[in-house]
């Protein structure tokens, strides 16, 4: 018999560090070498992954850059991006390697997630992601020096990917799934973990 559960995610960034094109790529294997416009409204994806015969249902919220976390529910429904935001299970926190100001905006954001102290909000697991790997010659803080902070420091998740060519992006969501207590997830191979991903094609514009 095949069970289903529901793990929602929000993923969070400052303006142009790839956040949709690592959806996309996870989603359908695609990324455009377009100038992206950048986004402007909420987007919701609704894919479903299969591991070992158990279906997860993901909801994705795909966040254009906000000012500042809601701290209440108020807040959270009085501004459109940011519904559903303290109510998901997991948090992805994207900046880009050559961007100095985009890794404030996670360390900024992250606090203000901490600080918030919604009642299963705050222990939602955080997945730190430096994107654009590809552009490695133009990192502008070591590695390391990141990984340090975001593993020792913050006691968050930390992965390097690029979207654009589809490097680590998969381990990028099995961690995901790791992090959010996904009981199949803890002791397989990243191949092994991900049989597939439905993916529905279902994306509502919020």
């Amino acid at each position: 018999m095949v069970t289903t559960t529901t793990l929602k995610v929000a993923v969070l960034g400052a303006q142009g560090v790839g956040k949709t094109a690592l959806v996309r790529q996870f989603l359908y294997n695609e990324f455009s070498e377009a100038p992206c416009a950048p986004t402007k409204t909420r987007r919701l994806y609704l894919p479903a992954v299969v591991i070992n015969g158990h279906v997860h249902d993901l909801q994705i919220l795909d966040c254009p850059p906000i000012a500042a976390f809601p701290v209440n529910t108020l807040q959270e429904w009085a501004d459109v991006c940011c519904r559903g935001l303290r109510s998901v299970h997991a948090y992805i926190l994207v900046y880009d390697i050559c961007c100095f100001d985009s890794f404030e905006y996670v360390k900024t954001i992250r606090q203000q997630i901490l600080e918030t102290r919604v009642i299963g909000t705050s222990e939602a697991p955080i997945l730190v992601v430096g994107n654009k790997r590809d552009l490695q010659r133009g990192r502008v803080i070591p590695r390391w020096n990141v990984s340090n902070l975001v593993k020792k420091t913050w006691k968050c998740g930390y992965i390097e990917c690029s979207a654009k060519y589809n490097w680590h992006v998969l381990m990028l969501f099995s961690e995901l799934l790791k992090s959010a207590g996904c009981p199949r997830c803890k002791h397989l191979h990243t191949a092994i973990r991900f049989q597939g991903a439905l993916r529905r094609n279902r994306c509502a514009l919020m």
